[in-house]
């Protein structure tokens, strides 16, 4: 793990990025104490898979009869 001060971090960024990008971890330091990591962002999952509740949910035939009266007026609100 790289360690590095405030100043050449400054002027190594890209580099320091690049590193981080390709799994490096590199801790920045004040006076050499660490005070910041550098790391890698993980890429994000998406949120939805198709097909994802297949099996886990089910719609009756209640699902397809008209709300009550009443129902549909609290959604009209």
């Amino acid at each position: 793990m790289l360690q590095v001060n405030i100043h050449d971090a400054k002027t190594q960024l890209s580099k320091l990025i690049e590193q981080a990008s390709r799994g490096e971890e590199a801790i920045i330091a004040k006076a050499g104490i660490p005070v910041a990591r550098l790391t890698a962002i993980p890429p994000a999952t998406s949120g939805r898979r198709f097909g994802a509740l297949r099996g886990r949910a089910r719609v009756d035939r209640h699902f397809f009869e008209p709300l009550p009266e009443t129902e549909l007026q609290a959604w009209e609100e």
